[in-house]
């Protein structure tokens, strides 16, 4: 897995950053995907409520198994695969009773490792290998969290994310996030050893416009260079600032404004925030 800069052929490889890896070249596994309906950014009214949405390849989507139910029976490797739904990469897994499922790939996963699932305390611990907070060690790199026991993993899914384990009290769990967010989490959720993988993700560089229209995303208009009529910033003579604090069309402050709601139940989780700031209890 590497980051390379092609010798350009034409203008649009000039700034274009590959991410070169070694994965299935193949189809998806029929039996765990399904042909979808894309939003495009509409709601069930055909009304756009998620701007510069639009266009883009054809996908479908891949089922991941998120909860780790199948529990005590030992999985292969089989494959390592790209997945058009998610920054990450995802990982068949061919089960020894001859089921299959895609998990997303840790780092440093290799086809034809093993892979587990248990629900008690392990003495070889495996990377990929899903477990409860409660017993995994302390200070090891986690990631697919759940957040209530049996939901399914919901904090750490992209790539390169991993959290920390700090602590295990009782049964609560204190888990360090990606953001830097400290928070408290049941010690009976289960989740996967080691990091995500597809690491360099965020390095690579499109290198052009129409690049961008392949992904589902339509081009951005700043609001400065708008009309009064389309946008609060918009107007003025020759290439103004816009004025006052940026806001979004609608008129909510941008850059910095707190969206998250203040009653929200999972506020008293939260230990210190992702600014770092310890929260008052």
């Amino acid at each position: 897995m590497a980051i390379v800069q092609l010798n350009p052929k034409t203008p649009s490889q000039r700034f274009h950053l590959k991410n070169v890896q070694e994965l299935w070249k193949g189809d998806a596994e029929a039996s765990l995907t399904k042909g979808g309906w894309r939003s495009h950014g509409r709601n069930c009214y055909g009304r756009i409520t998620s701007r510069r949405r639009g266009g883009g390849h054809k996908r479908s989507y891949r089922h991941i198994d998120f909860c780790r139910k199948k529990i005590g029976i030992e999985a292969s490797v089989s494959r390592i695969e790209y997945d058009p739904n998610r920054s990450a990469n995802i990982a068949l897994l061919n089960f020894v009773d001859g089921e299959k499922r895609y998990v997303l790939a840790p780092k440093a996963l290799q086809v034809g490792d093993k892979i587990i699932h248990l629900s008690e305390s392990s003495e070889d611990f495996r990377l990929g290998m899903s477990l409860p907070l409660n017993q995994i060690p302390l200070g090891v790199s986690i990631h697919c969290i759940e957040l209530e026991p049996g939901s399914g993993a919901k904090i750490a899914r992209s790539a390169g994310a991993s959290c920390q384990l700090v602590s295990i009290e009782d049964s609560t769990a204190t888990i360090k996030l990606p953001s830097g967010e400290i928070r408290l989490f049941d010690a009976r959720c289960r989740a996967t050893l080691g990091q995500v993988g597809n690491i360099d993700h965020n390095k690579r560089s499109l290198g052009k416009a129409g690049r961008n229209r392949w992904l589902n995303r339509r081009p951005r208009v700043r609001g400065v260079a708008m009309n009064p009529v389309d946008h609060p910033m918009g107007g003025g003579e020759g290439r103004s600032s816009g004025g006052g604090h940026p806001v979004s069309p609608w008129g909510q402050l941008a850059k910095g404004f707190p969206t998250r709601r203040k009653a929200k139940s999972s506020n008293t989780r939260i230990l210190v925030r992702c600014n770092g700031k310890r929260v008052k209890k």
